[in-house]
């Protein structure tokens, strides 16, 4: 399994930046993030059943995702900080798995969380999952923007997509945050675009509720993809300098 891609190798930048990627979402979200962040080495996560992992099938449940991907991304030996920056569903498999390392004596350096709900303000259930089917997920794709509206049209390219967007969507709608879920203890940055259609300012202001840290909140232009046209390169800088 090859849990994450290196997008440009830069093994004595200061911190690791760990990219998660968005439902349907793959590591080429992010190829021009290496190169506009020389102080960081940047890693973008790799999903089952897409880019090298074409062949597996996708994962079923946010959590166990989320498992994996903390066993993969251990703290680096050498010291240098990790910092994760999810966004949309990718926020939420971040946040898991700054949990699991929190509880084993890590954490990430920073959280930025981008486009999404706070965890735990989620109410999925199994239900609610099983309910979603290509039809309604790709009219969503639609709705949210970030994929060409030509390929949502080409038979061909949504045979391949679908089977795993559908499934990152079923994710999504059966994730409950658990109840008893401690605070972390690194610092929060949310980043929601000022015209999301999906997630609303006071989900993402509650992510304030996530973490003991310190908190921000940016509000940016765009739609929930507004970092595919303007990615907030200066805003992480800014903020991991300021706020570790």
């Amino acid at each position: 399994m090859v849990w994450t891609t290196v997008v440009e190798p830069r093994p004595f930048a200061a911190r690791r930046l760990v990219c998660f990627p968005h439902a349907g979402g793959s590591p080429h979200f992010f190829r021009s993030w290496g190169k506009a962040l020389p102080d960081f080495e940047v890693h973008a996560v790799c999903y089952p059943a897409r880019g090298e992992r074409i062949a597996e099938p996708p994962a079923t449940d946010l959590r166990q995702l989320a498992r994996g991907l903390a066993r993969e991304l251990r703290p680096l030996p050498d010291g240098r900080p990790t910092v994760f920056f999810g966004h949309s569903m990718g926020a939420t498999v971040a946040y898991e798995v700054a949990r699991i390392w929190q509880a084993e004596g890590a954490r990430p350096e920073h959280l930025f969380a981008s486009a999404a709900r706070a965890p735990h303000t989620a109410q999925g259930s199994p239900e609610e999952a099983a309910a979603l089917d290509d039809a309604k997920v790709l009219d969503i794709l639609r709705r949210l923007g970030g994929t060409e509206a030509e390929l949502l049209d080409n038979p061909l390219f949504l045979d391949l997509i679908m089977p795993y967007v559908t499934a990152d969507f079923r994710l999504v709608a059966g994730y409950t945050a658990p109840a008893d879920a401690a605070p972390l203890d690194c610092p929060v940055t949310v980043l929601l675009g000022d015209a999301d259609p999906r997630v609303r300012v006071e989900q993402a202001e509650a992510w304030r509720e996530a973490t003991r840290a310190a908190f921000e909140r940016f509000t940016l232009p765009g739609g929930h993809f507004y970092l595919a046209d303007e990615p907030p390169f200066a805003l992480i800088e800014r903020a991991v300098r300021d706020l570790a």
